[in-house]
């Protein structure tokens, strides 16, 4: 048996930072009916109905691309947002609120 380790800290109400062994392992947004986990290797997405037992969960794993100098924005993809994908721009706002919370509540 190997020695494991892993801890949950609750940030903000909704949001947790789960660290394990090798450091901060996930961020978790959502409650009871909904939860989006964002990890080192994927996004875990799950719905529930509260008190039945009954759930429903996907997992995306992040895709890894060559290593670049910069990437250039894609405009030509009607699905992008700024020439961004919206996953991205996702990512970037939780993770900007969550900085913004930390800022708060240490000032505060």
């Amino acid at each position: 048996m190997g020695f494991n380790f892993r801890k949950s800290f609750k940030i903000a109400p909704g949001v947790r930072l789960n660290v394990g062994k090798k450091g901060i392992s996930s961020v978790s947004v959502g409650g009871k009916g909904a939860r989006v986990s964002l990890g080192k290797k994927g996004t875990r997405t799950t719905v529930s109905a509260p008190g039945t037992g009954l759930s429903y969960s996907s997992y995306k794993p992040h895709k890894k691309s060559a290593p670049s100098i910069k990437r250039q924005p894609d405009f030509s993809n009607p699905d992008n947002f700024l020439g961004y994908p919206k996953s991205e721009w996702i990512v970037s706002a939780i993770i900007g609120f969550i900085i913004l919370i930390g800022v708060i509540w240490i000032v505060s």
